[in-house]
């Protein structure tokens, strides 16, 4: 008798701490409209300082996006697409300026504060989703940070070295790395160095770290301008003949891989809590931004596809390599400095991206309290700014972040689909109770992820070499997003709206799932491994601490 008590004592208390994850994992954040005025703020009562206007938010999306991928990337994929590449960077931008109208409607109807997408998911969603898309992106940020550093380490090397004086003289470990143990561990001391640095100059303050991100991104839009310029009157047409030399399928496969170069416009709805008005503005940004990496991209592709046969282009530096051939190394020196200066706003503005959303989770409770703190003088948080540094820091020193490139951009693309959906749900969330019903709900959730499955499998058949399939796979995909649009009425909103709704936003679920489909299999482990070890975090600390409503006051500002 009595061990079928201490069983049954067992067997509740079993219940009741699963009742409890269940229950605080389905918590959600409530929205308060930007029409009240009332935005929210840290713990501390210190507040992120307001500098941020609409140039600044273009030229950091800018800097965000254009590194120094402009000048490789775009001749590396030329080499299977052949002048088909142009096609490519459109095909990509337009399926990102999809993402960045769902950006851009949730940037102004949520109050403006740090967060992004995972503010907006745990308001549409709930508290453990938010918490898994904080993970993914963070993990990308981490890795990308640390790996974009070697780069422009590599790269100051490099031009170091065409002057006499440094040519052949610095050390391996200094710039470019010294392996050791195999390949395991490799040293690399000027990396850290610019993370410390570029830590600083953001814990000084946005405006002064803004107004180097503008100087150093306008630098380099000037270069990339001077660069398609000179370019031009060096092209011969017969060059982009034939067009597409094996076919429209490398032109789509480029484009699933350039797809990664216009990422970054994110960083400007992170920039919420910081922007002068940011109801007018950071739809301008995130839009504006992107359109100008399109320009920017396609003008590029068109010069190098243009001046040089696609397969004669190089691989590590082909658009250097092609002014060289030209006889401009003139030009080949100012693409080096638009090198620097693109890695250099690209690793700023990541960083800078990363300490706002741990400083979004240390008000919510997700993570300790010390990552929501804000520097009373400088009106930054300083704590998650050099805690990110100091994890950046250490990759970068230590290990080869290349070799794990592999597992990249897993993050990104759950965000971006999150922030779709995001957007469909909070159409919903605009209704009364009697007009959205649980099971309409429910009804509409699995919509979603009809739309998302199917672009996984359209990408997975894609992949092995079905595109048959993977027409069947968009049909159904389709059918799910005409089941959204007949059984869920959605209703207006403030600010910006999302045009087509739901139909864009599906058709940015189902690409961005196309995509990664495309990822190596390490990255599905990857997604894999970091979730569960997430959810093991959130069960034994974020449950327990979190506070979607947080504590405090308000503040009311303009915009």
């Amino acid at each position: 008798m009595r061990g079928r008590n201490v069983q049954a004592a067992s067997s509740a208390s079993s219940s009741s701490i699963f009742s409890h994850f269940w229950a605080s994992a389905l918590r959600t954040k409530p929205l308060i409209s930007p029409s009240d005025g009332f935005y929210n703020r840290t713990n501390s009562g210190e507040v992120l300082e307001r500098r941020l206007g609409v140039v600044d938010l273009v030229l950091l999306g800018v800097g965000a996006s254009i590194g120094a991928g402009i000048f490789v990337v775009t001749g590396t994929v030329a080499r299977d697409a052949g002048p088909g590449v142009t096609v490519s960077f459109g095909l990509a931008g337009v399926s990102c300026i999809l993402n960045a109208l769902c950006y851009a409607e949730l940037a102004t109807r949520f109050p403006p504060v740090v967060g992004g997408a995972y503010m907006y998911a745990y308001t549409a969603f709930n508290e453990l989703t938010a918490f898994l898309v904080f993970a993914q992106l963070m993990l990308d940020y981490h890795i990308g940070a640390a790996s974009i550093a070697r780069s422009l380490a590599g790269y100051i090397v490099s031009f170091l070295e065409i002057f006499p004086l440094f040519k052949d003289n610095i050390p391996n470990w200094l710039g470019n790395g010294q392996e050791f143990f195999g390949g395991v561990v490799s040293i690399n001391v000027l990396a850290p160095v610019l993370l410390a640095l570029l830590t600083f100059i953001l814990c000084w303050g946005v405006g002064e770290s803004s107004t180097i991100n503008s100087i150093m991104t306008s630098l380099k839009v000037i270069i990339v301008v001077c660069v398609i310029f000179a370019g031009a009157f060096e092209v011969d047409v017969s060059n982009w003949s034939p067009f597409s030399p094996n076919g429209l399928q490398s032109v789509l496969t480029g484009a699933t891989v350039v797809f990664f170069a216009y990422v970054g416009f994110d960083a400007v709805a992170n920039s919420a809590e910081e922007s002068k008005s940011p109801r007018r503005d950071l739809p301008i940004g995130i839009i504006g931004s992107l359109l100008i990496c399109i320009a920017l991209y396609i003008g590029v592709c068109l010069v190098i596809t243009g001046m040089v046969p696609y397969y004669l282009l190089g691989e590590d530096a082909p658009l250097a390599e092609a002014f060289t051939s030209k006889g401009l190394k003139f030009v080949s020196f100012l693409i080096s400095v638009g090198a620097i200066a693109g890695l250099t706003t690209t690793l700023l503005v990541g960083l800078y991206v990363q300490s706002r959303l741990y400083l979004g989770l240390g008000r919510d409770g997700l993570l300790p309290s010390f990552f929501s703190e804000v520097d009373a003088k400088h009106h930054t948080p300083i704590t998650s700014q050099v805690w990110v540094g100091i994890v950046a820091g250490v990759l970068a020193g230590l290990f080869n972040i290349h070799s794990l490139s592999r597992i990249l951009s897993v993050g990104t693309l759950t965000g971006y689909s999150v922030v779709s959906a995001c957007v469909v749900t909070l159409r919903w969330k605009d209704k009364t109770a009697s007009q959205v019903s649980s099971s309409t709900w429910r009804e509409g959730v699995i919509c979603l992820v009809v739309v998302a499955c199917c672009g996984f499998g359209a990408g997975l058949f894609y992949r092995v070499g079905w595109p048959w399939v993977s027409i069947v796979a968009a049909v159904f995909a389709l059918l799910a997003a005409i089941a959204l649009h007949f059984r869920h009425i959605h209703g207006d909103v403030p600010g910006f709206p999302c045009p087509g709704v739901p139909f864009v936003p599906a058709l940015c679920i189902f690409f961005n799932m196309f995509l990664f489909a495309q990822l190596h299999q390490e990255a599905w482990v990857r997604f894999v491994v970091v979730s569960i070890i997430t959810v093991i975090v959130y069960a034994f600390y974020g449950q327990f601490h979190a506070n979607p409503e947080g504590s405090g006051v308000y503040f009311r500002v303009q915009g």
